[in-house]
This record gives structure tokens, sequence and C-alpha cells, in this order.
């Protein structure tokens, strides 16, 4: 499959939405939206980003949309973010969208978390050069309780 980002479109984010909206999808990402159904609060946080300096992209696999990929917060703490459509899990797209996206944005350190218990995105995020160098815990509002996340950095 080729994998390619770009910048995110107005008519990716129903795509987006869709998504986000996935039950399974959801509580394995865990530390989502309040309420992912709500579209108000949907269009407003993507509007925020899309004119933030956060490096926001879209992710596309043989030309489909199947996600979204982002690099946001304040220089020497900044994060990745990314989701891909279930339908396209366990294909390498993630990792292939990752390595692309941390090739784009060359500052380091980049962070980044996931819930604990994600072996998916921790596998995802050590093949692009991420290691573990914390547990933390937080409330995820996709499942209703305080779970473990791992945080993750990327050097150099």
């Amino acid at each position: 499959m080729n994998v390619e980002l770009r910048q995110v479109h107005d008519s990716d984010l129903p795509v987006f939405f869709r998504q986000m909206n996935d039950p399974e999808a959801l509580h394995m990402a865990a530390f989502t939206p309040e309420e992912p159904a709500d579209r108000d609060a949907f269009d407003a946080h993507w509007a925020k980003i899309r004119s933030s300096d956060a490096v926001v992209r879209t992710v596309l696999a043989d030309g489909d949309v199947v996600g979204s990929a982002a690099v946001y917060g304040v220089p020497g703490e900044r994060e990745v973010t990314y989701w891909v459509d279930r339908a396209y899990w366990g294909k390498g797209i993630a990792t292939a969208a990752l390595r692309a996206l941390v090739t784009e944005v060359p500052e380091r350190p980049l962070y980044a978390r996931a819930a604990s218990d994600n072996a998916g995105s921790l596998r995802v995020l050590e093949k692009c050069g991420f290691r573990v160098v914390a547990t933390a815990s937080g409330y995820a509002n996709a499942r209703g309780a305080e779970i473990e996340e791992t945080v993750l950095l990327l050097e150099g």
C-alpha cells in the first residue's frame, strides 16, 4: 500500500469525524474527547489545531483518506498523535505515516503517549524510534476511568 501525508482539506473532516466515532477505536485510543459525537466540538477542535503552529496531516493509503497525524505543543515538549481507521489497522499504515511525519518535522525531542494496553500503537511508536521513558496515569474519557499510559520519547 502506498502511504502518503498531505495537508488537511475541509473534505477530510467528515471522514475523520466518522473514524473517531468507532466504538472499538475509541476504546483502544482511550484518551479521546469527552463527547466524540459532538460535531460542533469536533469542528471547533479542528479549526483550532488547523490555525495553530501544529503540523497536521491527512494520511492517505492508495489515495484514500484513512486517518490523520500531527505534531503539536510547545517547542521542547511537542507530541505526536495519529489516528488510522480501524479497517486499516495491522497493515503498516500508521508506521509509514508516523515515519513520514517525524521525517517532515525534524525537531527533537518529540514525545508520544499511548494507553499502556494499546500494544499496536506502542509497537508503531517503537518501530519509529520512540523509546519508553515513563508511565503515568490519566483519566481516559473513552473508558470512563483512570488508566495507565506509556510516555515515549524520540531524540536526535
